[in-house]
């Protein structure tokens, strides 16, 4: 594959991705393991976009993020979401001061860097939503008032599997906000065994130094939109995006199973991704295995599947999988 010459933007690699390395190194500090969770959480950071990490309670969703920001030096705050939370909680609200005879606006925990969304969808749908508008716009606004959230400005979102009690599903709109949803599964019987040890042996708590300051994290992602994709590889996202729209095009006898498919904003979100990898890999370019590593944690949760594809017990996964097996790689 031909690319233009990278030796300048290879070099810049070199001095930023140790810095990188060195947070994750932080991040493994606390959480043993779980290298697939981490290395999400990074793409996410370095994507500028949001993420949502979906699993049963106790497999360290909540500390993973909350480690995180105690490695890189930035404002953080957590919600918990339940299901009598109000979108003012969130945001914030205007209240009567009767001193000056005027409403003054008090700003929610939403004002931050990293907000950590923990157990999102245990509040209603007017709550999710009270999100829209902070992860598309970075702003927030308050009555008549609109008001700019800081940079970098993260929503890092956990989830419970929709099929335990008291949850109530995500709007297809705020799905499609975050750039990733990530599977967090049991750990090894090997990791199990080293966090066993880890908690019940440590008598302090092991301290997380901040490594990363926020112009730092904006500086590495104006590297990241500086790597270099390929028009290949961009025909490759297209088709691989297609294939969720129009199935019968490439092939694919899926059309009765998916209800409906990609937005573009996840053909965005799969280059940038993709970028992403590849600067985590201290690659100036992108290739097919980039998109590949990343892609069904972008598309899963971007499909809405048909009934018939539940009643077959067929899915988004699955049918994600199939789409990669079948379009060719560039």
């Amino acid at each position: 594959m031909k690319h233009p010459d990278l030796s300048g933007l290879q070099d810049q690699l070199q001095q930023v991705t140790p810095y990188f390395e060195a947070l994750r190194q932080q991040i493994h500090r606390v959480i043993l393991g779980q290298e697939n969770l981490v290395e999400r959480l990074l793409i996410a950071l370095l994507g500028d976009g949001h993420i949502l990490l979906e699993g049963v309670p106790g497999l360290a969703k909540t500390l993973s993020i909350s480690t995180l920001a105690q490695a890189v030096h930035v404002g953080f705050k957590r919600i918990q979401f339940t299901p009598d939370l109000l979108p003012a909680d969130l945001i914030g609200t205007r209240i009567y001061n009767p001193q000056n005879n005027s409403f003054e606006v008090k700003q929610g925990p939403i004002f931050t860097h990293f907000l950590l969304a923990d157990e999102i969808n245990r509040a209603p749908a007017k709550v999710q939503s009270a999100l829209l508008e902070a992860m598309q716009e970075r702003q927030v606004t308050i009555g008549q008032e609109t008001y700019f959230l800081p940079a970098p400005f993260l929503v890092l979102a956990t989830q419970n599997p929709l099929e335990q009690e008291g949850t109530y599903p995500l709007p297809e709109a705020q799905l499609d906000r975050f750039m990733l949803k990530v599977q967090v599964n049991y750990p090894t019987p090997a990791q199990e065994k080293a966090i066993i040890l880890q908690q019940v042996n440590q008598n302090e708590k092991l301290e997380v130094q901040p490594v990363l300051k926020a112009e730092d994290i904006v500086g590495a992602r104006t590297l990241v939109r500086q790597i270099y994709l390929d028009p290949a590889i961009a025909d490759y996202i297209v088709d691989l995006i297609f294939a969720t729209r129009e199935p019968e095009r490439y092939q694919l006898d899926l059309q009765h199973l998916i209800r409906c498919g990609a937005s573009p904003r996840a053909s965005i979100y799969l280059a940038l991704c993709a970028k992403v990898h590849a600067f985590l890999n201290k690659r100036a370019f992108v290739i097919p295995e980039d998109v590949k590593a990343i892609g069904l944690d972008v598309l899963r949760h971007r499909l809405s599947i048909t009934y018939e594809a539940e009643a077959e017990e067929i899915t988004s996964e699955q049918i994600v999988q199939k789409i990669f097996e079948k379009i060719q790689v560039p």
